[in-house]
């Protein structure tokens, strides 16, 4: 195989990894549109009118209800003060709710977002703020690699995914409270075979409160 298909392999294989489930490999990041379309609510499932009488609340009316109290309690606090258990609850309640990961760059070992991020950054301000989603509330959850130690990496994520929050809010102007900022570590690696792997190092999107 030439140098040029070698290259051009790896990229594709790379792009698999960033982009989520469902996406055409056509660019090494998702745009604004395609990020709308990921965290936009899904239609509710049609049911079967029942012959008996409807319970007064349903019991997914119930688990909303039970979840926005949650996200609520979670508004307007930095990630780093978030607990254990508070961080598990995001993520078992993330698993059913529509979601993206996208690779932001940072300078190395820091929170700063790196320039080359810049355009990434923007596609997720503009999906964000476009009417089909900006009356939700979303998580900004940070996830590194599985490169250091434990409590390094789970500061460090904490401090991006608030670096991310605050971009928004400066410049999308996206109310602090809209934005809920979680840091996973390296607790949940999306590439496990592979600890060092750049898809690892990402920020995830979720939304939680979808109206």
């Amino acid at each position: 195989m030439s140098t040029f298909l070698k290259t051009l392999k790896s990229s594709v294989i790379a792009a698999a990894l960033v982009l989520p489930a469902g996406y055409a490999i056509g660019q090494s990041t998702p745009s604004s549109q395609q990020i709308i379309e990921a965290l936009k609510p899904k239609p509710p499932i049609a049911r079967t009118r029942s012959l008996s009488a409807s319970p007064p609340a349903s019991a997914e009316q119930a688990k909303n209800a039970e979840t926005e109290k949650f996200v609520d309690s979670l508004r307007n606090r930095p990630s780093r003060s978030l607990s254990t258990g508070e961080r598990q609850q995001i993520a078992a309640v993330a698993e059913t709710k529509p979601r993206i990961d996208l690779e932001i760059k940072f300078d190395y070992n820091s929170a700063n977002i790196a320039k080359a991020a810049l355009p990434d950054m923007d596609n997720l301000g503009k999906a964000l703020t476009d009417p089909a989603l900006k009356s939700s509330t979303f998580v900004l959850a940070g996830h590194t690699d599985g490169v250091g130690g434990e409590e390094y990496n789970q500061d460090l994520s904490s401090r991006r995914a608030d670096s991310v929050k605050n971009y928004l809010v400066q410049k999308y102007k996206l109310e602090p409270g809209q934005l809920v900022t979680a840091g996973f570590g390296k607790t949940r690696l999306k590439v496990k075979e592979d600890p060092k792997a750049a898809a690892n190092r990402r920020v995830e999107v979720v939304n939680m409160l979808e109206k």
